[in-house]
């Protein structure tokens, strides 16, 4: 069984094989292959969603920012309850569970 070729691929048959060896090379083996244009492409995507993820905790930072610099008592109450300070002379508890983890209301 004879395989046809078309002529002009017989006559350029130098031009056609460098073209597909080129083609393969940039397909597979080149520094910005397709496979690390995919990987990449992967990568923008997941840092997009990150993006958007911060974007909402700075929301809610700021809005808890204006709560508690409105007056000295929020203030107070939220260096208590996050940062564990005291006045001077009281004695602090931590409530902790068997993780040895903090105990404190779980907001979501």
């Amino acid at each position: 069984m004879k395989i046809h070729i078309p002529v002009i691929v017989h006559k350029y048959r130098f031009y056609v094989l460098t073209l597909v060896g080129l083609l393969v090379w940039v397909t597979f083996f080149d520094g910005s292959n397709l496979v690390a244009q995919f990987r990449l492409w992967q990568k923008l995507s997941d840092l997009e969603n990150q993006q958007e993820y911060y974007v909402e905790e700075l929301k809610k930072v700021k809005e808890e920012e204006k709560e508690v610099m409105g007056n000295q008592e929020s203030m107070e109450k939220f260096a208590r309850e996050k940062y564990l300070m005291k006045k001077s002379g009281e004695t602090v508890f931590v409530v902790v569970d068997e993780e040895n983890k903090s105990v404190e209301k779980e907001e979501e």
